[in-house]
């Protein structure tokens, strides 16, 4: 039998990262995308849904998107997973709480790496996993089949008209638009895109206007 699987967007944090719950409710089991901040409101969310988290992932490691990692682990028990490209950038969640004037979040061991081409699942709910290197080395975003169609959540790879910045250690804005141009413009032009923050988007918007992405 074909479960369904829910997808809920939150904003958390004071930069307003989008955190995703996607869920197979039937089988109790959630996978929590960049739960940055808000631990009680992301709890509260897998609480009301019925479903248990079983993976933690991270588009990266900037503070916004993994800063709750710890907090949120202990009160799951889901498994922390990141891109080893970034687990440098994620030991320095102390020096990038400072820049934002924060209290410096715990830092913990991850439980497991992503990598091109794994798929993350909880039940019926699948993440396929793209290695979208540029905004950091070890950016990646996630691709989760909804039938026929095909949801993209880039983090901060692509937003609406614009791409995270590049500028911020060991990337290039070439390398982001490889990313964008081999990785998710490989997708359908009606697409959805989710970024890690702002509104929603489309592949075929961000081919035609988004004035970052040519090589």
């Amino acid at each position: 039998m074909q479960h369904d699987v829910t997808v809920e967007h939150l904003s958390v944090g004071p930069l307003a990262c989008t955190c995703t719950i996607v869920a197979d409710v039937a089988a109790g089991e959630a996978i929590v995308v960049d739960g940055g901040d808000d631990v009680d409101a992301i709890v509260a969310r897998l609480d009301a849904l019925g479903v248990r988290a079983t993976h933690l992932v991270h588009t990266h490691a900037h503070i916004d998107h993994i800063g709750a990692l710890g907090e949120l682990r202990e009160r799951t028990g889901a498994s922390g997973l990141l891109h080893p490209a970034d687990r440098p950038l994620y030991a320095t969640l102390a020096e990038q709480a400072r820049w934002l004037g924060v209290a410096p979040p715990e830092i913990v061991a991850l439980d497991g790496d992503l990598a091109d081409g794994d798929t993350v699942r909880a039940g019926a709910a699948k993440l396929d996993v793209l290695h979208t290197p540029g905004h950091t080395p070890g950016s990646v975003s996630f691709a989760l089949a909804q039938g026929a169609a095909t949801l993209l959540l880039t983090g901060d790879t692509l937003f609406r008209g614009a791409v995270g910045r590049w500028d911020l250690g060991g990337t290039s804005l070439a390398d982001i638009a490889r990313s964008i141009h081999t990785k998710l413009f490989a997708f359908p032009d009606d697409t959805i895109v989710i970024p890690g923050h702002g509104p929603a988007t489309t592949i075929g918007y961000e081919k035609r206007e988004n004035p970052y992405v040519g090589l």
